[in-house]
């Protein structure tokens, strides 16, 4: 019986994240692209998170209606446990970046557990990245136009209390890396193999379903054990799936704040 299934049965791969053009190829910057599943998934979602609060705050009311209410509860959400922790009374200012960072992973991130679609965008290496470098590039300037190039680089590399020749030496190579290179490759990677991860885990568990159902009786009790893990794990995903875009705002809220904190 293993041997039939190791025969028959075709887990995924990495195939499944390779999608072919839509219609021809174009340049853009000096790069071929195209029209394909993947760019469909990032524009719904920016279509999505778009509609949502334009249909919602267009006309803002006293007694709020339903799509008000639920893009306030969000927007509030954001405000008090990502930038009003992380950012004092400078929160204001990033609201609109960091509500934009939670909404869109967060929208992305559930297509993975729609029907028809079953797969992020972030589980795609590139929109994670270009996700981290905003962040990366947020959080750098904020720090240079605050303290100067030199200043933020001292603030950033250089800890007052540790030992002078460790200060200026080590310690000073190990701040740089960690804070300057590090970080939005952690952003990035964080984001995208929670998802790459979570694509094989539903893939395996529902075509594994369906492989037993198909294969004949011998195998339904078999079907009758994957079927309801592959359940829990779309509940499971859905959990991830705001999880990590709490996490993204975060770490950017807590990235901005120690890029203008005025000690180290």
């Amino acid at each position: 019986m293993i041997g039939l299934l190791a025969a028959v049965f075709e887990p995924p791969s990495t195939k499944d994240f390779v999608f072919g053009c839509w219609g021809g190829s174009f340049k853009l910057f000096g790069f071929d692209t195209c029209f394909n599943f993947i760019i469909m998934l990032v524009v719904l979602t920016t279509i999505i998170v778009v509609t949502l609060f334009y249909l919602s705050l267009r006309r803002p009311a006293v007694v709020p209606g339903k799509f008000q209410l639920l893009a306030e509860l969000g927007v509030d959400f954001v405000r008090e446990n990502v930038a009003v922790p992380m950012l004092g009374q400078d929160a204001a200012k990033f609201m609109p970046l960091l509500a934009s960072f939670f909404f869109f992973i967060l929208i992305a991130n559930l297509f993975e557990v729609m029907p028809g679609f079953s797969l992020s965008a972030n589980s795609r290496l590139a929109f994670p990245f270009v996700l981290a470098m905003v962040s990366w590039v947020t959080y750098n300037a904020v720090g240079i136009k605050r303290h100067g190039f030199f200043g933020y680089l001292r603030h950033t590399c250089i800890i007052p209390a540790a030992p002078g020749w460790l200060r200026y030496s080590l310690l000073m190579v190990i701040e740089f890396v960690s804070n300057i290179i590090v970080r939005p490759i952690t952003l990035t990677v964080r984001l995208w193999a929670n998802f790459l991860a979570g694509h094989f885990l539903l893939a395996i568990f529902f075509l594994g379903t369906l492989f037993f159902l198909e294969t004949g009786p011998k195998t339904w009790l078999l079907a009758a054990f994957t079927y309801p893990l592959a359940i829990v794990l779309v509940g499971f995903e859905i959990f991830v799936a705001a999880l990590q875009a709490f996490i993204f705002a975060v770490l950017s809220a807590s990235y901005i704040g120690q890029a203008m904190a005025e000690e180290h």
